[in-house]
């Protein structure tokens, strides 16, 4: 939801570049809904109307009188009163020059700020994923799925290596409500289409795992921060009915937590002929690309939309999505990036080269990652931590934004849950505050008129006594 000026000229702003294949009505009663053209939508409002209106993704329209404009502060349900994209750039360059408009390349983008869940239809079934070898898990993860199923009449799917932990058969009242879970097993059972909504109880680890499952379309995940770190798990358990019935009611913010989409094409080196079929991954965190047990230094080319950029020679590279810039990649020396900026990065792991810094890249490009001809050894390529593989000399690693995000659910917003998760799991600027100038004055003069200084001991007074 946003707030925007509108008047009954304010529909002289918009235009056909602004949006593809819109015809402008005639009758001028709509307002622009957005602070920039990539992320605007067009509504119905009275001609005479002047003031700030309040729009939601519907399209509906509260007018906000002028005493309350800065009156109100902003809380969890109140809008941003700017959009999280960057405004429209002028397209025109001093007296002569502009951009070339080309009609097939605009796009609508909608604002991050205004992501919010809906369901067009009530959620029936739930995944349920848990931590493994963590017994403190046990007893809420229990007490979650006897809610699930006997307050909301929803069908839950489990894990059935969870169904096989001896210690749930201790957990009270979990014997009868075993026989109504729908066990699944990893890799054998496809959940395509089968899950309208996901639980996650544990940690990060349990988000990456429930991406893993999902190599397409990703139902709304809800992830309780039940785990050691716990970034990407910004619900705390307690209340957790509640939590969950506002979730399931669709009163939550989403964050769209990009992936990449990596392809490995297996090419014989001498012939240049493909030996297999294309293996193809989602990642949510990274792809990571190691010199494996070799000793020698890895060797790789990277290319960018295919261009030659550079040779990486070091222990290897991360590739790695902004929700993975918080992972791997700020360890070896990355910056840390919003989830909702969409961008690539490339960081290189101890590069052979003081000059060789990570990299951000937009987020439309396609990277192509290979064994340099002239490497000595072969390269490992690991995916969110998982199906490492080898990379031989004539492979290649083909990496792009995918079309299928992670549509994380906040338990406040896209802002406030991340810097929350700086601040509480990687103490982000925590450090002793500098002392004010009066405290510092107050302690020069307690030590001034102390006798113990080095200057009163020099005194020939002090020493005759």
């Amino acid at each position: 939801m946003m707030m925007v000026r509108c008047d009954s000229h304010s529909f002289e702003s918009v235009t056909h570049s602004h949006i593809a294949g819109w015809n402008p009505p005639t009758n001028k009663k709509a307002a622009v809904v957005a602070s920039s053209p990539q992320s605007m939508m067009i509504t119905d409002v009275p001609t005479t109307a002047t003031g700030i209106w309040s729009l939601d993704l519907e399209g509906h329209t509260r007018n906000v009188r002028p005493d309350e404009q800065f009156s109100r502060t902003r809380s969890g349900t109140w809008p941003r009163t700017r959009s999280l994209n960057a405004p429209s750039p002028i397209q025109q360059f001093g007296p002569c020059g502009r951009i070339m408009k080309n009609s097939a390349m605009v796009m609508t983008i909608q604002d991050p700020a205004s992501q919010r869940l809906t369901w067009y239809k009530p959620p029936l079934t739930v995944l349920v994923i848990k931590k493994i070898r963590d017994d403190s898990v046990l007893s809420p993860f229990v007490q979650l799925v006897k809610w699930l199923i006997t307050e909301k009449r929803m069908v839950v799917f489990v894990e059935h290596s969870v169904l096989d932990d001896p210690l749930l058969s201790n957990q009270p009242g979990f014997n009868m409500t075993r026989d109504k879970l729908m066990p699944f097993r990893e890799g054998k059972d496809d959940l395509t289409d089968k899950i309208d909504f996901i639980v996650c109880l544990g940690g990060d680890g349990t988000l990456l795992y429930a991406s893993s499952l999902f190599q397409q379309s990703v139902p709304p995940v809800m992830a309780f921060h039940l785990g050691s770190l716990g970034f990407l798990t910004p619900f705390e358990f307690v209340n957790f009915e509640e939590q969950m019935i506002n979730v399931l009611e669709g009163n939550a913010a989403l964050t769209l937590r990009s992936r990449l989409r990596c392809i490995i094409l297996r090419k014989d080196e001498a012939t240049g002929k493909p030996t297999k079929a294309p293996t193809s991954l989602l990642v949510l965190n990274e792809v990571v690309i190691d010199r494996g047990p070799s000793p020698y230094l890895s060797n790789i080319d990277l290319y960018l939309d295919g261009k030659h950029i550079t040779s990486v020679q070091g222990d290897g590279l991360i590739v790695s999505t902004p929700t993975g810039s918080t992972a791997y990649a700020v360890a070896a020396g990355a910056s840390m990036i919003h989830p909702s900026v969409p961008a690539i990065m490339v960081t290189p792991i101890c590069p052979h080269s003081l000059s060789f810094r990570p990299i951000v890249v937009p987020a439309g490009v396609e990277l192509k990652i290979s064994v340099s001809p002239e490497s000595r050894n072969t390269a490992w390529v690991s995916f969110d931590g998982r199906s490492r593989q080898e990379l031989k000399h004539g492979d290649s690693l083909r990496v792009t934004t995918s079309i299928y995000p992670v549509p994380s659910i906040c338990a406040q917003d896209q802002i406030t849950d991340w810097f929350d998760s700086l601040a509480e799991c990687l103490h982000w600027n925590v450090r002793k505050k500098q002392r004010h100038l009066d405290e510092l004055s107050d302690l020069t003069r307690s030590h001034s008129s102390s006798n113990d200084t080095l200057d009163s001991l020099d005194r020939p007074d002090t020493l005759d006594s």
